[in-house]
């Protein structure tokens, strides 16, 4: 049976970056999520899985590598949705969790909510078992202190971190993380736990976006991609591009991963790159920081 993942660490404004380590990460994290599926782990385990190891590297603007916002504190978002029964479990603004996936895994898998918010979502991930962190100082490996942001790092644009997959039963998921903007409003809340914008899964396609979360909300980018295939009977590729036109147009950068119930994967994004990897049932695993042609 046909199986595919994208993966991605966030769109990036820098070429004069040291990027090595990053991409080793992508490598690995790819050929883990490759093994997962070729032994028949469901779409919504890999994402979430994969997710988790994004999250836990302190590589990218999520989780562990999350910056700080305005007023120093970190504030972080997630979501998951599993294609083949819509379920979906999303977290936003969330301060005490060490990984902000597994709590939004929780929320759908509890299933009485989409989405929780601040406080309510660091208390129930603590009512779930879920590990919290106990001292943020020395937990955010990048945290950036408001009055010093260190602005050559990649993440100084959109490090989100995301997964899509189609696993070997034909089923789509998606999972997105991000620590959000360093020196964000406190309270801002971007496009990645909102599901239908910066993430979404249904029997048709899974997207995952990573950019300036504003225009992906207004343009409901991820489901876009969904119903533009649905209803405008286009390929996955015109869908996806068309989309991240309406963004451009707006004056939006970012990008987004994409994977199919056909098992085709797109990749689009409209800054200087993407840290993005890919793997399919017909292609061998690949990493790509920027286009050949840029």
């Amino acid at each position: 049976m046909t199986y595919a993942l994208a993966i991605h660490g966030g769109v990036i404004t820098l070429r004069d970056f040291d990027y090595a380590e990053q991409n080793a990460h992508l490598g690995e994290l790819i050929v883990k999520g490759q093994e997962a599926l070729e032994a028949g782990y469901t779409a919504i385990n890999v994402v979430s899985m994969v997710v988790h190891r994004f999250e836990s590297s302190g590589l990218y603007g999520a989780g562990k590598g999350s910056s700080a916002n305005e007023d120093g504190v970190v504030e972080m978002d997630a979501a998951v949705m599993d294609g083949a029964t819509r379920r979906a479990g999303a977290v936003a603004a969330v301060r005490q969790i060490a990984n902000p996936v597994v709590a939004a895994r929780a929320v759908m898998e509890d299933g009485r909510q989409v989405m929780l918010a601040g406080d309510g979502a660091d208390s129930f991930a603590r009512s779930q078992g879920i590990e919290t962190i106990s001292d943020p100082a020395a937990f955010f490996i990048k945290k950036h202190e408001a009055a010093g942001t260190d602005r050559k790092s990649p993440e100084t644009g959109h490090g989100t971190v995301g997964a899509v997959a189609l696993d070997r039963h034909g089923n789509l998921a998606a999972a997105t993380s991000t620590g959000g903007t360093p020196l964000k409003r406190w309270g801002r809340v971007g496009d990645s736990p909102f599901i239908g914008a910066g993430t979404w899964a249904d029997d048709l396609v899974a997207v995952s976006c990573s950019g300036a979360g504003e225009y992906f909300i207004r343009t409901c980018a991820s489901h876009t991609v969904s119903a533009r295939m649905r209803y405008e009977k286009v390929g996955l590729e015109t869908a996806a591009a068309a989309t991240m036109e309406e963004i451009t147009r707006l004056g939006g950068a970012g990008g987004m991963i994409a994977v199919d119930r056909w098992g085709n994967i797109t990749m689009p994004h409209n800054c200087q790159g993407m840290r993005r990897a890919a793997v399919s049932s017909d292609i061998p695993p690949m990493v790509l920081f920027f286009d050949p042609e840029q």
